[in-house]
């Protein structure tokens, strides 16, 4: 039985279009565009995307982390190296990126390969981190099984008292990674659900081929 309540939501999107002629030849130039309009429209989270990894056997899963940095290498975030993400990223480096922008009625969808950041990168990006998100990174073992909210409250004011106010480096075993795009749709909300969506797909030559999807 379908809830009618549930069935009966919906959003009538009309806000703008993505035609051709008004798309960039480059995706990466496409994201730009819209990234900035996305900031300039002071999206909450503007930078929370959703990453779906997948074990060496198919299992999927998903979960929203946060953007840190793009260019044309590609799309970057971080996290703990020994988290459930991180071990099904070392069994299968493939993964999806989407942005929702549900304000601009967009979204952005990334297919690619995943590799680790440098070192450098890593620790120039955790250098920058607020000082307790630094100490939490020491603190939690991500995604392992712990034995209370107070056993992590404790372990972290504990490493608080120890490194407050002091240098301390990055771990071994937290860092970043990087989605290096070979498919990237731009997604427009239409009306009548008849939605505009525009595929780029990576070539042996390294050129994008640009195809419009049926909505």
């Amino acid at each position: 039985m379908i809830h009618k309540d549930i069935a009966e939501i919906r959003q009538r999107y009309a806000k703008k279009v993505l035609l051709e002629e008004d798309a960039a030849a480059s995706p990466f130039v496409q994201f730009e565009i819209w990234w900035k309009e996305a900031i300039e429209a002071a999206l909450d989270e503007v930078n929370a995307m959703t990453l779906a990894t997948a074990s060496i056997d198919g299992v999927p899963s998903a979960r929203i982390v946060l953007l840190k940095d793009f260019s044309e290498n590609g799309f970057m975030f971080f996290t703990n190296y020994e988290s459930f993400k991180a071990r099904q990223l070392d069994e299968n480096p493939r993964a999806c990126l989407v942005f929702f922008w549900k304000e601009l009625e967009r979204q952005v969808r990334i297919t690619g390969l995943v590799e680790r950041t440098s070192t450098t990168d890593s620790d120039e990006y955790f250098n920058m981190r607020p000082e307790e998100s630094r100490i939490g990174a020491i603190t939690s073992p991500q995604s392992r099984i712990i034995e209370s909210r107070k056993w992590i409250d404790e372990r972290f004011e504990k490493n608080r008292h120890l490194l407050e106010g002091k240098q301390f480096p990055r771990p071994d075993y937290w860092g970043g990674y990087i989605v290096r795009p070979v498919i990237m749709e731009f997604w427009q909300g239409r009306l009548s659900r008849l939605h505009d969506r525009l595929q780029y797909t990576l070539q042996d030559n390294n050129d994008w081929k640009r195809e419009r999807l049926a909505p």
